[in-house]
């Protein structure tokens, strides 16, 4: 069969869509949009095998007509030599590898679902492509029918493709740049990403908190002592509803969650101002089990709608959530304070990543933030 039949001159007058040949088994795809990729076509025993050679022109490493008929010829000679070139690893392949071992350090069934689903449904047309064939325009024609219609799973799409092909680098798999990098191309492609509008926790103005937390004193319900306990620590209500007596050493005025109950899946230690210290006394003196704040069920613990409404009760707000204390410490500590920003983030337990704040997150800066809990307490009970 004929070769060569293309040119760098004539691929570049190219401009109407279509499979253009280059002889023996080459061939040049134009994608409507002007995106031309390289393709191999062989048939053993009856069947039709394409492989993908790269995109010409496109991206950091272009595959050029020279370079497209150096891989067509190193293909040419392994079928020659009888290598079974359909045997190699597919996307599919690779991709139940990646979700086996994302599985195992998820700690919840919605995230491993939410892995699964993304890939099974919206990668579909990735599934049989040979991992080590996949273009930045198998990616782009994967994820346009969904960008623009659900643009957030279509982002998490991408991730998820960028993860199993990362995966597929690791192992010697796939070489060179990621195709589903955003950064890498993807972004000249496909439109830009729309800003997600995500719902904001609503938070009591921390001017208010004195009086919130006197309100809240006021009350003996222990849904009132668990809102009030959980402000005075800027902790998660799920931290705080799910606390047993373990966890406390009230001599040494110290709480410390375990890895399996914090959302970074990392040990939190909390030093305790004397108030809370106090609350945890009082509770031990009703305290028929385990649970710190035990609700109304023995055995269970107190319902965050319980800890809602006291601390609606007790806001002048009547639209701020449990959530929103963490965000009223946050803008108190930046606001009317000194402490350290990073200080603040290790308090809340927010996973760092500059490289200042990852130093305390080492090192704990545990002093530091019993200070910085100290001084909330303060002015949680100020009489302002």
């Amino acid at each position: 069969m004929a070769r060569n039949k293309l040119s760098e001159t004539k691929i570049k007058g190219l401009i109407k869509p279509g499979i253009y040949s280059d002889g023996d088994g080459l061939f040049l795809r134009i994608r409507k949009g002007g995106s031309a990729q390289w393709f191999f076509i062989y048939k053993r025993d009856g069947k039709r095998t394409e492989l993908g050679l790269g995109g010409y022109g496109q991206g950091t490493a272009p595959v050029s007509l020279v370079l497209a008929r150096e891989k067509a010829q190193g293909i040419r000679e392994r079928l020659a030599r009888g290598d079974d070139l359909a045997s190699r690893k597919t996307f599919a392949d690779v991709m139940e590898d990646v979700i086996t071992v994302k599985e195992s350090s998820f700690r919840n069934e919605k995230h491993k679902a939410q892995w699964r689903m993304t890939l099974d449904k919206y990668a579909e047309p990735l599934h049989q492509k040979p991992i080590a064939d996949i273009t930045r325009d198998d990616v782009v024609e994967t994820l346009k029918p969904i960008w623009t219609k659900i643009p957030e799973t279509a982002d998490r799409t991408r991730m998820r493709i960028a993860a199993v092909i990362d995966h597929a680098k690791a192992r010697g798999l796939f070489t060179g740049d990621n195709p589903a990098d955003w950064r890498g191309g993807l972004k000249e492609l496909l439109p830009a990403r729309q800003k997600l509008i995500r719902g904001h926790h609503a938070a009591i103005s921390y001017k208010n908190m004195p009086a919130t937390m006197r309100a809240l004193r006021e009350s003996s319900a222990v849904s009132a002592r668990a809102v009030e306990f959980s402000a005075l620590c800027a902790s998660r209500s799920g931290e705080v509803r799910g606390a047993v007596w373990a966890e406390f050493d009230l001599d040494a005025a110290m709480w410390v969650i375990p890895k399996e109950r914090m959302k970074a899946g990392r040990e939190h230690r909390v030093p305790l101002p004397d108030r809370a210290v106090a609350i945890l006394r009082g509770q031990q003196q009703v305290a028929t089990g385990d649970l710190v704040f035990e609700g109304g069920n023995e055995g269970r613990p107190i319902s965050d709608t319980a800890m809602t409404k006291s601390l609606r009760a007790a806001s002048p707000d009547k639209d701020v959530t449990l959530h929103g204390l963490r965000s009223s410490f946050r803008d108190w500590c930046g606001d009317h304070t000194e402490h350290p920003r990073e200080v603040a983030e290790a308090a809340l337990a927010h996973v760092l990543t500059d490289k200042t704040e990852a130093a305390y997150r080492r090192g704990d800066a545990l002093e530091k933030r019993r200070k910085l809990m100290t001084d909330w307490a303060d002015y949680c009970q100020s009489a302002k």
